[in-house]
């Protein structure tokens, strides 16, 4: 299996952070006097209005975790997270178009390098290759 490249090391504990943090933040209130507001809001909101959100930030989180374990599709998670928060931000405002389009371009460059393709084409799912698989003798 091919090592880790730093830059996908890096963007992984990224995302799980920032993730994670989003979760924490949407469901534990933040301690100020609004708190109070805050959890009455979020309990007459609708789930069908919130999933998006919590759809988004565990995907960012299970995205770095199996990008870690050199998951393939876990790359690819990313970069439809991706994709999605550049067509999300025309919603908003240009500057929030420009930062997320080029996040979305250097996310590209450093995982399609030819170090993180040779990492993620290791063995499939992340796994070491089994032992014996190295061996090329023919019965």
């Amino acid at each position: 299996m091919n090592p880790r490249p730093r830059s996908i090391t890096i963007i992984s504990w990224v995302f799980i952070a920032f993730g994670s943090v989003a979760i924490l933040a949407n469901v534990v209130p933040v301690a100020r006097p609004a708190a109070g507001q805050r959890l009455a809001d979020v309990a007459t909101q609708n789930l069908s209005e919130l999933w998006p959100l919590y759809l988004s930030q565990i995907a960012a989180v299970t995205s770095g975790v199996f990008m870690l374990r050199g998951s393939n599709w876990a790359r690819w998670l990313l970069v439809a997270w991706f994709v999605f928060h550049v067509a999300l931000s025309f919603l908003h405002s240009p500057v929030r178009v420009v930062v997320h389009a080029l996040l979305l371009g250097a996310a590209l460059y450093y995982l399609f390098r030819r170090p993180a393709a040779a990492y993620f084409r290791g063995a499939p799912g992340g796994r070491p290759p089994p032992r014996g698989a190295d061996d090329t003798r023919t019965a």
